[in-house]
């Protein structure tokens, strides 16, 4: 059976969005009728959250020690580069693995042993070097791009009458999750013996924590039944482009500032803890707007202007923290994570309203997450690159500037009420 998805219909709006993108593939009628009983959702919902919690550290905690670690390790600023950019790479390429390692062995146990993994990667990073470093930071990457793939699922079957809520809660842990690794991670390397290799080391306590009590999910998982369905044409489709380069190139200055904007602040004449608190702060603020943002967009004919909208505050607030006096810092900060909690959220808002149906949405999802990210892994290398160069951070706003203005074009265009035209039919 094979249906046309054209541009002359109406995109879906409303409460829709979020059941749409985390329903991408699964069997609508199965998970309609027949509902999963839940023995303890309680223990479920908590696991849920505490292994979305784990999803960021390994990538926030790095950047408030990363001159430290530098210094320590003999790192260059294009070294350093590349460690900001391999997390960020590693989301893209290890994305795919995610429902062939479902499929294969239950979406519980996967999780339970890429948590493993991510605390092992966290180890390796902290404790064997350079080589350690970068492996390390490999094997984290690779975990959360994994995982962060499964848990929208596993909240769609498991809550299929609040997973619009409930991604809310996971999307909030995440920030969370960022946001006390960015702002604890300096502190705590000072109270363990004023120790680099400890304060990253930390973060894998919370990942075996998780892993403790996701546990019994893993005993008692189960496969849910999916329906295969070929989605063909998105390649060759502009929409479908222009969607993942607004992905890809709003999430290369999220990784921008996770990556470098505390060495921005040090080289400014903050200390370390300062600028771990700052960032952490502009990540807190990213709540607001990361829930606000998608439904204050879906209210017009289209989504242009809220592109526009969060990608001016994401440029002004970079520009802020990089050239403006120190004291209007924190409110720079707070524009910053306004505008990236927005264009986050209106990217991932952005792939349902461009699909006609679940099925569309998630090809259309891993061909913008999966490109996406490997694109958006070059902005923070080039940002270590071009300090190698110059010595300095000031010219680093060129890379603001032309990132932040391809992603306004191309936003404009994927904010347009139009579908990806593509062919899906059951297999």
């Amino acid at each position: 059976m094979a249906h046309d998805t054209s541009r002359n219909v109406p995109p879906t709006q409303g409460p829709e969005l979020e059941e749409l993108l985390i329903d991408a593939e699964a069997d609508d009628e199965q998970v309609q009728h027949q509902p999963v009983l839940l023995k303890r959702p309680w223990l479920l919902l908590v696991g849920l959250v505490l292994v979305a919690l784990n999803l960021r550290p390994a990538l926030s905690s790095m950047a408030p020690l990363l001159n430290q670690v530098s210094e320590s390790l003999g790192l260059s600023a294009s070294a350093a580069g590349l460690l900001t950019t391999l997390p960020v790479l590693c989301l893209g390429l290890f994305a795919p693995l995610a429902p062939v390692l479902a499929r294969r062995f239950g979406s519980e146990r996967v999780v339970l042993g890429i948590l493993l993994v991510l605390a092992l990667g966290i180890a390796v990073r902290s404790a064997f070097g350079s080589t350690g470093l970068f492996l390390g930071t490999i094997m984290a990457g690779a975990s959360i791009g994994v995982v962060g793939v499964l848990l929208p699922g596993i909240v769609k079957r498991d809550f299929p009458q609040h997973a619009g809520t409930l991604t809310g809660v996971y999307t909030m842990a995440l920030c969370l999750g960022a946001a006390l690794a960015a702002g604890a991670t300096v502190p705590l390397s000072q109270h363990l013996g004023d120790s680099w290799s400890l304060g990253l080391g930390f973060w894998l306590i919370p990942a075996l924590l998780a892993a403790l009590i996701w546990l019994p999910q893993a005993r008692e998982g189960h496969g849910a039944h999916h329906v295969a369905y070929r989605v063909r044409g998105l390649l060759r489709d502009p929409l479908a482009w222009q969607v993942t380069l607004y992905m890809g190139l709003q999430s290369s200055l999220a990784y921008i500032v996770f990556g470098w904007l505390p060495s921005i602040l040090i080289g400014r004449g903050l200390t370390p803890t300062q600028a771990g608190l700052v960032l952490s702060g502009s990540v807190i603020v990213q709540l607001i707007s990361s829930l606000a943002a998608p439904w204050l967009a879906t209210r017009g004919k289209d989504q242009r202007i809220a592109i526009v909208g969060v990608m001016v505050l994401v440029l002004a607030g970079l520009f802020g923290c990089l050239y403006a006096p120190l004291e209007g810092l924190w409110g720079w900060a707070i524009i910053l994570g306004l505008g990236q909690g927005g264009s986050f959220a209106l990217a991932l808002t952005l792939i349902v309203l461009r699909s006609k149906d679940a099925h569309v949405a998630a090809n259309l999802s891993s061909m913008a997450q999966g490109v996406g990210y490997t694109l958006a892994s070059l902005g923070p290398f080039a940002v270590g690159l071009v300090h190698d160069l110059t010595g300095g951070w000031e010219a680093v706003g060129w890379i603001f500037a032309l990132v932040g203005i391809g992603a306004i074009a191309f936003g404009l265009k994927a904010g347009r009420s139009l579908h990806v035209q593509v062919v899906s039919e059951r297999v």
